[in-house]
């Protein structure tokens, strides 16, 4: 192994191009962590926010981001795991307190690693971490979704949202999911939603023109400009889970409980870590991946010297799916 390595590095906030990739020194490993030889690494919507300066003081600079990566282990002093075991490490600082997966090499502590093994090709595996982690934790953790119920999905053809939707539907769960573009509704259909509502700004009553007493859960990822709407939809009783913020709007004004949540509608939040993705859950994930049971939503693979052109599809906002980077 070199002493250095490429890596991608934002000494400050900018546009795509502030992306650099240089050489700097492989970390080092103590015991605790552990040292991944990365082979992909997905894009998250958090690591545009540290682009564009909108991390606040979470972040310093220089940083290398990036909140996942997927590759093969490299050294780990500790022994928690066996060296050029596939992992995949996700979250705890990841690209924000400490430097990421936007990397040849990443060195992360031993509690944000998950194990797996699989034949998939690496471009297909980095799409999957950080997506399953949210997608999972928001269904069981946040709403505690069963079978039969249905689930309104704001913010449907994002990469989080498709994966909610193919983990719903194999729930036996009747999924609604939204899209700003017409278009959009067959891809929302393709992965399993059973109606696809294109938002007119008036969700809550498409929905219940379909469900008169309204949704019994739904998933906001859009933010809080459409979260209104979304406590709108739901029946008494049902739960609205707040997971994300596509539309980069953080706060509600003036904000009134008891105006702006319905009588008897639950509002919950999400936001997970590593230990909210068991390894038996990524596992089975992949294995229904590999098997062809599940439709896995990846968008375009880029190359690592590429990163700039990643990221300025992921801020246009046009990928059909997660988009990815290969080392």
């Amino acid at each position: 192994m070199s002493d250095l390595m490429r890596a991608i590095v934002l000494d400050a906030p900018g546009p795509p191009q502030a992306l650099t990739v240089r050489r700097i020194p492989v970390p080092a490993p103590v015991r605790g962590e552990v040292l991944i030889q990365v082979k992909a690494f997905g894009l998250n919507r958090s690591e545009l926010y540290t682009r564009l300066g909108l991390s606040g003081d979470a972040v310093t600079f220089p940083r290398v981001p990036g909140i996942e990566a997927v590759g093969i282990v490299a050294a780990c002093p500790g022994g928690e795991f066996d060296i050029d075991h596939q992992v995949a490490a996700l979250m705890g600082g990841m690209g924000r307190t400490f430097d990421g997966g936007y990397a040849e090499y990443t060195c992360v502590p031993a509690r944000q690693v998950v194990p797996f093994d699989s034949t998939l090709d690496w471009g297909t595996l980095g799409a999957v971490p950080e997506m399953l982690q949210t997608a999972h934790g928001c269904l069981t953790l946040g709403l505690d979704a069963r079978p039969g119920q249905s689930l309104l999905i704001r913010g449907g053809t994002s990469s989080v949202g498709l994966t909610a939707a193919v983990l719903a539907a194999r729930r036996g769960m009747t999924v609604l999911s939204t899209t700003r573009r017409a278009v959009g509704a067959a891809l929302l259909r393709r992965y399993g939603a059973e109606h696809a509502l294109v938002d007119d700004g008036d969700v809550a009553a498409q929905v219940r023109d379909l469900l008169p007493e309204g949704v019994d859960t739904a998933l906001e990822l859009v933010g809080t400009p459409t979260l209104r709407d979304t406590l709108l939809a739901t029946r008494v009783h049902g739960v609205v889970c707040y997971a994300g913020a596509l539309s980069l709007e953080w706060t509600v004004r003036d904000f009134v409980p008891n105006s702006f949540i319905p009588h008897g509608v639950r509002l919950t939040g999400y936001g997970g870590d590593a230990h909210n993705l068991p390894a038996d859950v990524l596992q089975s994930f992949l294995d229904d991946v590999q098997e062809g049971r599940v439709r896995l939503p990846v968008g375009e693979v880029f190359p690592f010297h590429r990163i700039a052109d990643a990221h300025a599809a992921m801020e246009a906002g046009t990928a059909d799916g997660k988009l990815v980077v290969t080392v």
